[in-house]
């Protein structure tokens, strides 16, 4: 009896860590194996683990020809599930190792495009604004026979307005704090001559993300913040003082 009860015991502390422990592992496969195992990953939306798939892939099989193909997938699949930085890294893996003339093109299409859709709030972001900008018109400047060319000058346009938004958010944030001078600064900053500011019309602020951010003018807390003068303020506008007199 006491033999046998230390038997179950022990089958059902097996059984209670063998369910526990993590999934067998699994190497020395086929190429196309890991690329099954990729695109079963990615159809159940489990992009990391494709990640770590793609990582067998390429380490077991670096020459095989699926790469290229299952490099360009992944990068789709991260721009799909809004994950921008790991597009960009598997479009640069993808134009460094594998990519033709024609492929480069859709790939550097494809990292304005990621950079384009990773700005949901453009006044959160200056550094971000900038780098799209700057990869838009390396873009347009590289392939000005592409046929993505009027998609990517679209993107463009919409980033100059998300900049000169945000430049009027800084120049109001300088006003309310007594920094005349920094707020016109930013002001000038209107790079596009072309576009007719006076009739750009600021984008509508959901009303729950309002009351804690502003609207880009205003802030509901503004009453709370004393009139009084930082000292870096207080500094600013004395030598504006002063070289007026």
């Amino acid at each position: 009896m006491k033999l046998q009860l230390t038997f179950f015991l022990t089958m059902v502390t097996l059984l209670f860590f063998s369910g526990c422990s993590k999934e067998v592992e699994e190497y020395n496969k086929p190429a196309i194996y890991w690329y099954g195992k990729i695109i079963d990953a990615v159809s159940n939306g489990d992009v990391d683990k494709a990640d770590d798939y793609y990582a067998s892939l390429q380490g077991e099989h670096i020459g095989s020809p699926l790469l290229p193909e299952a490099t360009m997938i992944l990068a789709i699949a991260h721009m799909h599930y809004e994950e921008y930085l790991l597009t960009e890294h598997f479009l640069n893996e993808y134009v460094k190792r594998y990519a033709n003339v024609n492929e480069v093109e859709f790939a550097e299409f494809l990292k304005v495009k990621a950079k384009y859709m990773a700005l949901p709030n453009p006044r959160r972001d200056q550094v971000l604004i900038s780098d799209a900008i700057e990869g838009a018109k390396v873009f347009k400047r590289k392939y000005p026979n592409s046929q993505y060319y009027a998609l990517v000058d679209s993107m463009l346009t919409n980033l100059y307005l998300a900049d000169a938004v945000l430049n009027e958010t800084i120049a109001s944030l300088y006003e309310r704090i007594d920094k005349p001078r920094a707020a016109a600064f930013y002001r000038a900053k209107l790079p596009q001559k072309w576009i007719k500011w006076d009739e750009i019309e600021r984008a509508n602020t959901a009303w729950y993300k309002s009351m804690f951010e502003g609207d880009g003018t205003s802030s509901w807390y503004a009453f709370l913040i004393p009139d009084t003068q930082s000292v870096v303020s207080r500094n600013t506008v004395q030598n504006d003082i002063n070289e007026t007199k």
